[in-house]
C-alpha cells in the first residue's frame, strides 16, 4: 500500500476501510463471495457487487438465510463474507451457533453499525450485545478494530490467518485514526496505544479515541498517567499481555461501547482472574441508547465521552488511595 492509499485510508470511515478490504480480497481471491441482507449500500458491500457481481448475492432482509447461505458457501470450497448491521446479524445467532460454528466452517460475519453509531436510528438499531454473543461460540474469532487502518488489515488477516468461522465488529463512521497505519497488525496480541504507570485502561474500537482522549485530561489536570491498551482481538485474546498489564499497574479499567455482562469487561475479569487478580472497573453502556443528532451525544449520555471516562478514572483511583 502507498503513503498516499494508507493517508487515504485514515480518513475513511471504518465501514468505507472494511469495503475496500472486500474490493482487495476480491482482487487477490477468486473464491472470496460477498453476502448481504438488504444492506450493500449501508455496510459498503456494494462496491464489492459492482467490481465482482457475479460473487455478489443479496439475500434480502433476511440473517438467518444469508447465515445459512454463507455456510453451503464455505461447505462448497468458498469463502464468503456475510455482511450486515451488528444488531441484526443477531437475529441469526441461532444459525451461527448451530450451522457455522458447530460444524467449524470458513465463514467469516461481518456486524457493521455496531454500539451506538448508527445514532439516528435509536436503540433497535444499536447493537450492544453482540460481543457476548459472539464470543461464546467455541470455534469464534471475535475481531473488534480500532479504527480505518486497523480494520483494512484486520479484514486480510482474518481471510489469511483464520481457518473457520470468524466475527469483525465495526461502527458507522466516528472512528477517528489512534493506531499506527505502517504497523504490523498481529491477531490476538494486545497493543499499546499511550504508556503510563498509575493505571491501565484496556479498550477497543472506535472508542479506543475517546479513551485516549481521557488519558490525556487525566494527566493535565491531575498528573494521573494512564497507560492505554487496544485489545482489536476479543477472541483468542492475549491472555499473558494482559497478566503483564496487570501486574505492572495494579488497577484496570475497561472501556467499550457494548454492555459490561459478557463484552470485553467480561472478557478482561474471566482471564485476570485466573493469572493475576486485580480490581478492574468497567466504562460501559450503563443501558439502551436513543434516537440522537450524533454519536457523541450518546457517548455522553453513557459516560462514555473523554470527560465521562476521566471522570469515572479519577473517581475510582481517589478511593484506592484513600
Amino acid at each position: 500500500m502507498t503513503l498516499v492509499e494508507r493517508e487515504a485510508l485514515s480518513r475513511m470511515s471504518i465501514r468505507d476501510a472494511v469495503g475496500r478490504a472486500l474490493l482487495a480480497l476480491g482482487e487477490a481471491d477468486p473464491d472470496v463471495v460477498v453476502i448481504t441482507a438488504d444492506v450493500a449500500r449501508s455496510t459498503r458491500t456494494a462496491w464489492f457487487g459492482q467490481r465482482f457481481p457475479r460473487r455478489f448475492v443479496n439475500i434480502g432482509i433476511s440473517e438467518q438465510d444469508m447465515v445459512d447461505f454463507a455456510a453451503g458457501l464455505a461447505l462448497a470450497g468458498k469463502k464468503p463474507y456475510a455482511a450486515a448491521f451488528a444488531m441484526f446479524l443477531m437475529r441469526a445467532w441461532e444459525q451461527i451457533r448451530n450451522t457455522v460454528d458447530r460444524m467449524n466452517l470458513d465463514v467469516k460475519l461481518i456486524g457493521t453499525h455496531s454500539g451506538f453509531s448508527d445514532h439516528g436510528d435509536g436503540a433497535s438499531h444499536q447493537s450492544l450485545e453482540d460481543i457476548a454473543l459472539m464470543r461464546v461460540l467455541h470455534n469464534m474469532t471475535v475481531v473488534v478494530p480500532a479504527d480505518p487502518p486497523q480494520a483494512y488489515k484486520a479484514v486480510l488477516a482474518v481471510h489469511d490467518h483464520v481457518r473457520g468461522p470468524a466475527y469483525i465488529r465495526v461502527g458507522r463512521d466516528y472512528s477517528p485514526p489512534v493506531t499506527d497505519p505502517d504497523a504490523e497488525y498481529v491477531l490476538g496480541r494486545l497493543e499499546t496505544l499511550r504508556e503510563g504507570s498509575d493505571a491501565a485502561v484496556i479498550t477497543a474500537g472506535p472508542v479506543a479515541a475517546n479513551a485516549l482522549a481521557a488519558a490525556e485530561l487525566l494527566e493535565r489536570r491531575l498528573g494521573v498517567a494512564v497507560a492505554v491498551y487496544n485489545l482489536h482481538t476479543v477472541k483468542p485474546l492475549d491472555a499473558w499481555g494482559l497478566a503483564r498489564v496487570a501486574q505492572r499497574h495494579g488497577v484496570v479499567f475497561v472501556v467499550e461501547e457494548h454492555f459490561p455482562r459478557g463484552g470485553i469487561f467480561g472478557a478482561v475479569v474471566e482471564t485476570l482472574a485466573q493469572l493475576h487478580p486485580v480490581p478492574v472497573y468497567p466504562v460501559a453502556a450503563t443501558g439502551y441508547g436513543h434516537s440522537a443528532r450524533s454519536v457523541m451525544d450518546l457517548y455522553r449520555a453513557q459516560g462514555l465521552d473523554a470527560e465521562g471516562i476521566a471522570r469515572r478514572i479519577a473517581e475510582k483511583l481517589s478511593e484506592h488511595r484513600a
